[in-house]
């Protein structure tokens, strides 16, 4: 589930992970972003996208920060008991607290927490210690200090060295990674699916939208007919944006019965154009329509916003602003790193070679291969 901001006594919290290639790469975060106003909170979500995508791509870590000296003088388990969990985070907490319960939140430092993913989860994974480890101890402490002076508690990540010793170790490379979906699977699952699934699969590929997005949008706030766009719904601190699609695309859309979710008020601000209330409502459809077709499963994520980014950046070649513009990244830096992915590079690599050594020949008037 990619980040998303929600308001929470005053201020904006933030919830889900960061994702990379359709699999996440931290932890689970539920956790205040001390902002007062949305687009505040949706800054600090792509900061903090940044860090951590740049710590899994070059593995560069930050410094840990120690607790101050203002430190309440309470163990970590009086900070459990004055936090409400949820109940998977309830099952985490309970192996960290018979490790630490004891332990003052003033000396519990950063390195003593990172320390008990081997020891509670041996076998786990990098991302299972920061789901189950760090991810809630951080909100145990930060959720004390919510009502305290403001202290952040801050314990980085795991670095990319880390996640492979651990992996050697347990003889895994963790969650499948997806290739970017591609028009040709594009077509093959749009041949079995539902009308409503392939039309929210080509909405997604033609305007990298999210599917948090794209299940959003509402049949008369979102369309323009007359124009040719859509409005993408604003997130991750970008704000609404008006963009021109594809006239089949258009046809598609149009063609749909917008419909309420189920459980939802029929009131008509619920009215949604594609019917789903969560990014979980179609997934059984794609599914479906992947098996039927075939193909390879690929998940909303990657057979959008990646696959857009991919489509654009590395098979089309389109100017990297442009398709940023339209794709709705702010940071060009982060659609080049987080959306383009490696593809036929070894064919790619021969052929360049290949054209390198004829244009040398001809200039050189030289050949590589010595004849007789």
């Amino acid at each position: 589930m990619p980040l998303e901001v929600y308001k929470r006594k005053g201020k904006w919290w933030v919830r889900g992970t960061i994702e990379y290639g359709g699999t996440a790469i931290s932890g689970y975060y539920r956790k205040s972003t001390r902002a007062s106003e949305e687009a505040g909170a949706w800054e600090w979500c792509r900061e903090e996208e940044k860090r951590v995508l740049n710590r899994h791509l070059n593995g560069e870590t930050a410094g840990e920060e120690e607790l101050g000296p203002k430190a309440p003088d309470l163990t970590f388990a009086d900070a459990v008991l004055k936090y409400t969990a949820k109940p998977k985070e309830a099952t985490y907490l309970i192996p960290i607290l018979t490790e630490i319960g004891a332990i003052q939140i003033k000396n519990l430092k950063p390195s003593l927490v990172r320390k008990l993913g081997e020891k509670i989860y041996p076998m786990a994974s990098t991302a299972t210690w920061t789901r189950q480890i760090i991810t809630p101890v951080r909100a145990v402490v930060n959720n004390l200090y919510d009502d305290s002076d403001g202290t952040v508690y801050r314990i980085r990540g795991y670095t990319k060295a880390e996640k492979v010793a651990q992996d050697k170790k347990r003889g895994s490379t963790g969650r499948k990674k997806y290739p970017p979906a591609d028009w040709d699977w594009l077509l093959q699952f749009r041949e079995h699916a539902p009308p409503k699934i392939a039309t929210l699969a080509l909405m997604m590929f033609a305007t990298a939208g999210r599917i948090s997005q794209t299940i959003s949008m509402h049949p008369h706030k979102h369309v323009d007919a007359a124009e040719g766009k859509v409005c993408i719904p604003a997130a991750k601190g970008t704000e609404d944006r008006w963009i021109a699609v594809p006239p089949e695309l258009m046809e598609e859309l149009l063609a749909l019965t917008p419909e309420y979710p189920r459980g939802w008020p029929r009131v008509p601000e619920n009215l949604r154009l594609f019917g789903y209330a969560g990014r979980s409502g179609p997934l059984k459809l794609w599914r479906k329509a992947c098996a039927d077709a075939g193909i390879r499963f690929i998940p909303f994520h990657t057979a959008g916003r990646h696959a857009f980014g991919q489509e654009m950046n590395v098979r089309e070649g389109v100017d990297a602003n442009a398709a940023a513009h339209h794709g709705g990244w702010e940071d060009i830096n982060l659609m080049r790193k987080a959306y383009t992915h490696v593809e036929e590079a070894e064919d790619k690599i021969n052929r360049a070679l290949r054209r390198g050594q004829r244009k040398a020949e001809r200039r050189t008037k030289l050949k590589l291969k010595k004849e007789g």
